[in-house]
């Protein structure tokens, strides 16, 4: 096999609806992936393809039968209201990837397999670059200083962008069925009972907030509706219709809070947005906080629509905790930066949310962000070629947009690995795409490699946590290239061989409970 069909999928070239259309590829690349693609459907083992459980994978004649009528995305997020600052973001992440899906454009990737890299040997700077705030140039404020230590370096593939030999899905175009959540729950079982009933789309990608995912569900559940949750959560959906493409918990509250004990000390403080991803994830930062050395000494639930937080600020510096877990949501609350800045509070804040979705920092003056840290997955200042090239594409676009921020990388990428399984599967068909998702996909995010883990249907990230300075620049002072969402397999869940169809809780851990303190 060439280079070029490696690059391009785990059959030699990512499959399509007419592989005979393809360029760049020899005679016996295709006679190969006709050969494969009739294997599977017929239901015989084909090389690569696991055909055991894609036994009823039907290539032709599902392709045949939808004929040229477009490809539906149906799509809810939050253009208006409290959450706009984020749905506005993944609605354009959702335009971009619908655009470049039409003009036969796809990530690297595939089932069980990315891009890789390379281990070698190279200088190194003593400190991280920091990136300046201003503009989407990712211009260096520091680069750290002079080079002068050797040590092993990762080095990987940049270009990820490349041609899938099929614009569109299959032959058809690819349409975006959008409407505003207006950040309204209430308003959010509707639009998807008109999205799933009225619109009969193909795919639902929807929802910022847990309390709009979890209003959704049961929707989405009596439907039987392909549902993908493109939100950092706070973790445990285990729905065997839902597929979550962001960060949990053990991705991002792990990480930052033993950063923030060994760093800065053992005695926490934490303010959350009072419902259900506030309380689980603040559940999350109590329960983990022991097996690092640290504590929670007092924690508070504020209602989204309070802005105003004079008492809050006052009770936190009186407690003159060693630092303060933030996990507050939406335009409002986000109030609370500027005034404990103008408070003189100065305690280093830590977050999940904060920064890289709200991007705070750009939106407020210095220095109502110094000294945050976020372990993110994404946030528009990372420093890859790969990035760069993706912040320039989505800048071409959308000029005017003043960032990118992590949940809107996440809808990006997730709607381009909803295209890559409909090609592999031949159709559009829900249940069959549901078993396709299930093989364990590798796809080249922004962000870097994820991976797609059939069982849970959670997606191992590369995380970096990123700390914002007093003028309000970023850098990176660790990475992880790929942390698991283990949790749900640590409690047995399984979605291939047991659906279930609903949410796991933190007091439902038996391993927790064993190091809390006992009263």
């Amino acid at each position: 096999m060439s280079d070029q069909s490696r690059q391009d999928g785990q059959l030699g070239i990512d499959p399509i609806s007419n592989p005979s259309d393809v360029s760049g590829h020899t005679d016996a690349d295709r006679r190969k992936v006709l050969k494969l693609m009739g294997a599977a459907g017929a239901g015989i083992a084909a090389p690569g393809l696991g055909a055991t459980y894609l036994r009823g994978f039907e290539y032709t004649r599902s392709v045949q039968a939808q004929g040229n009528s477009p490809v539906k995305v149906g799509f809810i997020e939050d253009e208006s209201g409290n959450l706009s600052v984020y749905g506005i973001q993944k609605l354009h992440a959702a335009q971009l990837a619908v655009k470049e899906i039409n003009e036969g454009k796809t990530l690297k990737g595939g089932p069980d397999i990315g891009a890789g890299g390379l281990g070698t040997l190279g200088s190194v700077a003593k400190s991280p670059p920091t990136i300046n705030k201003e503009g989407v140039a990712l211009d260096i404020v520091n680069a750290g200083g002079e080079k002068s230590t050797t040590e092993v370096v990762f080095d990987e593939d940049a270009d990820v962008f490349v041609d899938s030999g099929d614009k569109g899905i299959l032959g058809r175009e690819v349409s975006l069925v959008s409407v505003d959540g207006q950040s309204n729950n209430a308003l959010w079982q509707q639009l998807a009972r008109r999205l799933i009933q009225q619109d009969k789309v193909d795919v639902l990608v929807a929802g910022f907030a847990s309390a709009e995912r979890e209003a959704i569900r049961p929707i989405v559940d009596q439907f039987k509706q392909l549902y993908f949750y493109t939100n950092q959560y706070e973790g445990g959906v285990a729905d065997a219709n839902t597929f979550c493409t962001g960060p949990v918990c053990e991705q991002q509250v792990i990480p930052v809070v033993q950063y923030m004990v060994e760093k800065f000390g053992p005695r926490g403080y934490t303010i959350a947005a009072d419902y259900n991803f506030g309380q689980l994830t603040a559940a999350w930062t109590k329960a983990f906080a022991p097996l690092v050395g640290g504590q929670i000494i007092a924690e508070e639930f504020v209602p989204l629509s309070v802005s105003e937080f004079s008492q809050v600020i006052a009770r936190v510096q009186q407690a003159k905790p060693d630092w303060v877990m933030t996990l507050l949501v939406g335009q409002n609350q986000q109030n609370y930066y500027p005034q404990a800045a103008a408070a003189g509070l100065k305690f280093p804040m830590a977050s999940t949310v904060n920064m890289a979705q709200g991007y705070e920092h750009k939106r407020f003056k210095p220095p109502s962000l110094a000294n945050m840290h976020n372990a993110i997955q994404y946030q528009l200042e990372v420093p890859t070629a790969r990035n760069r090239a993706f912040v320039k594409r989505w800048m071409t676009m959308f000029p005017e947009d003043p960032y990118i921020g992590e949940m809107a990388q996440n809808t990006y990428f997730t709607i381009h690995l909803y295209a890559k399984a409909a090609r592999l599967a031949g159709t559009t068909d829900q249940a069959t795409l549901k078993k396709a998702l299930e093989l364990g996909w590798s796809i080249e995010a922004p962000e870097g490699s994820v991976f797609l883990e059939p069982g849970t249907h959670h997606c191992a990230h590369y995380i970096r946590l990123a700390v914002c300075d007093e003028n309000h620049n970023v850098k990176f002072v660790r990475d992880w290239p790929s942390i698991q969402a283990w949790w749900l397999q640590r409690l047995g869940v399984n979605l291939i061989r047991n659906p279930e169809y609903k949410q796991y809780t933190p007091d439902e851990d038996p391993y927790f409970k064993m190091f809390l303190k006992k009263s």
